[in-house]
């Protein structure tokens, strides 16, 4: 081995170092995720230069609001909070074929024609594949550039040199640093190549987009530093044989973490659904047990969505449960709190529960609905057409509140929603109930008394 160099073992999960090989790593726990590569022995830091570095005082510091840009894709910069802020660096995960490139190109379409300059860097495409995405997408101006190029030195200097403004790196996978001794795609390759674009980003002022491949799992491929490295970190979820796609954003040091985004994936590429909530309700069926509409809430955003409940006498010792789209665990605790306090036996009953469209939602404002969902498909009931509900649910029984009421009700209101159940302590919290019945109750046997 050349002088200056040694072997360690990375952990590809969690990217923690070890000087052997085990097969479980002690930091993440998971199995066989060590592989061993070769770094070069980093030199010490002189006391000279030690003695350079002076700490500034915190009032000293002048602050000042950043520069943003808008991509005119509203979804997009939602998430982002308001726009790309000058500077940042953007990581965009997502399964293969969901849309990351196509969103990416439209970005770069939408901003080249604004006059600001763009450069789109891939690694996995060639000249000609990118053109043929792109003539359908639509017209591009000449302040859009490509490369197709995976030595990140290289790269470095046509960046330097240029100077755009905005860079699309597809994907960080696929660079490579030549000082670095191990194959692209390694832990090692993706950090130090994630650590240069960070450095350039910052000294340059250049706002860059990196597409990150994922694991069987969702997450991004390669060591779990790479998502606290970047700025913001964006997922694209979805169904790739569906037409919906939602753009979420995980981490964001410019603004919330909790907003989505909503496309939907045509022929002439990602379209904005203004109207999620219609999105989701459309084809709900009429006069069919075991169906309501609840309202959950992403981000500052309000989103219909129907619940539907299959409740039967199962066949075997064993009932089986299955939810799609909500928590597991957390329906068979609601199923718990029926057979507890609403007498309804579910213990020899399989119970199916879906979020229909796709979608999911973990928040606990969906727990009346699918409690009535449930009730109404055990006693074959059908839930009135207009009515829609919101509350989440103790082990007691009891519907506690929410938070922002009066947005969920402005939302059913503008879908034509006659009658809302919402728990008893959010009605002070609605300023405006002209239009819509508003019911408030304390425990989830209200609720299904009301119901009938």
């Amino acid at each position: 081995m050349a002088k200056g160099k040694s072997t360690v073992f990375f952990c590809q999960n969690c990217g923690n170092e070890y000087s052997k090989w085990m097969g479980q790593c002690p930091a993440c726990k998971e199995w066989n995720t060590l592989v061993e590569e070769i770094v070069d022995k980093k030199s010490s830091v002189s006391m000279k230069q030690i003695k350079n570095v002076v700490p500034s005082k915190l009032k000293d510091v002048i602050s000042s609001d950043e520069k943003r840009i808008k991509t005119n894709i509203e979804e997009l910069d939602r998430v982002l909070g308001g726009g790309i802020v000058q500077g940042s660096l953007v990581l965009v995960g997502g399964d293969p074929g969901i849309g990351k490139s196509t969103l990416l190109l439209q970005v770069c379409r939408e901003l080249s024609n604004d006059n600001v300059d763009v450069l789109y860097i891939s690694g996995e495409e060639s000249l000609q594949q990118i053109k043929m995405r792109a003539d359908r997408l639509g017209d591009f101006s000449d302040n859009m550039e490509l490369l197709c190029e995976t030595n990140l030195e290289l790269i470095s200097g046509v960046l330097q040199e240029k100077k755009p403004e905005v860079v699309v790196i597809d994907s960080i996978q696929t660079m490579y640093n030549e000082n670095v001794g191990s194959a692209p795609g390694s832990v090692s390759q993706v950090r130090e190549s994630t650590s240069v674009l960070m450095r350039l980003a910052k000294e340059q002022g250049i706002m860059i987009f990196v597409v990150g491949h994922v694991t069987k799992e969702g997450a991004v491929a390669g060591p779990r530093v790479l998502e606290h490295m970047v700025d913001t970190v964006l997922y694209f979820e979805g169904d790739r044989h569906a037409s919906y796609r939602i753009l979420r954003g995980v981490k964001n040091r410019f603004g919330s973490t909790n907003e989505i985004g909503v496309f939907e994936m045509r022929e002439q590429g990602l379209v904005e659904v203004k109207n999620p909530s219609e999105y989701m309700l459309d084809g709900r069926p009429k006069d069919a047990s075991g169906t309501i509409v609840a309202c959950s809430i992403e981000g500052t955003r309000p989103i219909l969505v129907e619940i539907q409940a299959l409740v039967s006498r199962t066949a075997f010792g064993m009932p089986r449960r299955t939810a799609a789209g909500t928590d597991y665990n957390r329906v068979n605790l609601l199923m718990a709190v029926m057979d507890k306090n609403l007498g309804l036996k579910l213990a020899d009953q399989d119970a199916y529960i879906n979020i229909a469209g796709g979608i999911k939602i973990n928040e606990p404002a969906i727990d009346l609905g699918i409690i009535l969902a449930i009730a109404s498909s055990y006693r074959n009931r059908p839930i009135p057409e207009g009515v829609i509900c919101f509350g989440e649910v103790g082990l007691s029984g009891e519907v506690r509140s929410v938070s922002m009421a009066d947005q969920r009700v402005s939302e059913a209101k503008k879908l034509g929603f006659d009658t809302c159940i919402l728990p008893k302590m959010c009605l002070k919290s609605v300023q405006n109930s002209s239009g819509i019945k508003l019911i408030g109750v304390e425990n989830v046997a209200e609720a299904l008394e009301i119901l009938g």
